[in-house]
Formats: C-alpha cells, structure tokens, sequence
C-alpha cells in the first residue's frame, strides 16, 4: 500500500474534530438528536475530503466513522441518544480489544502498524507503548459510561469536546518520554567547540 499523501497538519486537525465541533454547536443551538445528524454528515464529509486530499482512508477514523453512523442512525430511528452516548464506550472499547488481541494471540503490538510512519522505536518500546494506550482507552470507555450515566446530555457533549481531548492530549505528553527512551532514531551528539 502506497503511502498516503502528505497533508497540513492544521488541515488534519480540522478534518479529525470538525465533526466534534459540529456535534457540540448543534447541540447547544439545537438538542442532541440534531446534533447527532449534523455528526453523522460533517463526519462523512470529513472523511470524503480526506479521501479526496490522501487517495485513502486511514483506519481509526474510518472505524469511528462506521461507528458515529450506525449508533447515530440507531438514535435518529429510534429517537434515543442513548445509542450516541454509548458510541464512545463502543469506539475506545473496541480500539482496546484490538490492542490487547495483538499483543495476547499475535504477539504483535498493533499500534506500531498505524504509528510506524510517524514515530520509530525499538519492539520494546512498541509493546509498552501499545499496552499503555490499551489501558487507556478502556479508561476513556469506563469514563464515558459513568459521565453519560450520572450527568445531564449536555453536560456529557461538553465533556466529551472539552473533557476527553485534553485528557487525551495530557496523556498523549505522557508517553513522549518512553518513545524518547525507546527510539531508534540516533541521539544528537553536541558539537565541539575546537
């Protein structure tokens, strides 16, 4: 498989939360149930202009995308937000299992198969680095049920734009200094003064 297309970062980053964007101002404009709608077709949206800029798709946010639209469909059909509320567990639960599948019964650390463009560290460091983000996202599945379960919708569509990113991002930080001690990248050697 060719690798994709280079693109802008700040364009990356729209395209990856525009939709969450979108689900939060139509929500507080509206309810969740038309936000719902309007996260279903920004994500396709995204997605398509992704396509369109890489010449493909790249796998967590088609696999989130497959999710947003049926657990949106399912609460559009049935007028239920329950079924958007739990597509976060859904999503963080089943990135977990693939990671923890890969290291139990492959003896793989799958994370390196969507990370290894971006980031190169020893097998070691891949492990490690895989079961962390295992954990974390069940975490992030256990925290979505206990907000969704004992707080107002609006209160979890806030925190789901304004909490979890920031969780992600702390935690992402986190983890610079394991790939630091585990890159295979050669270390800078000062320069001599001479």
């Amino acid at each position: 498989m060719a690798d994709p297309k280079p693109i802008n970062p700040l364009l990356k980053l729209a395209l990856e939360l525009g939709p969450l964007a979108v689900f939060f101002v139509v929500n507080a404009r509206a309810d969740l149930l038309t936000a719902t709608a309007a996260f279903m077709v920004s994500t396709l949206v995204a997605l398509t202009v992704s396509y369109i800029l890489q010449k493909r798709l790249p796998l967590m946010p088609v696999v989130t995308g497959v999710v947003v639209l049926v657990f949106g469909g399912l609460t559009l059909i049935l007028n239920d937000d329950t079924f958007i509320k739990l597509k976060p567990t859904i999503v963080n639960s089943l990135f977990a299992a693939v990671l923890f599948s890969g290291l139990i019964f492959w003896k793989r650390p799958l994370l390196g198969l969507v990370l290894d463009s971006v980031i190169s560290i020893d097998d070691e460091g891949w492990r490690k680095l895989t079961l962390r983000w295992a954990f974390f996202f069940v975490f992030l599945a256990v925290l979505n049920e206990v907000v969704w379960r004992n707080f107002s919708s609006d209160f979890w569509v806030s925190f789901k734009v304004f909490g979890i990113m920031p969780i992600t991002l702390v935690f992402a930080l986190a983890q610079i200094r394991l790939i630091e001690r585990h890159s295979l990248e050669p270390k800078a050697v000062p320069a001599k003064d001479g």
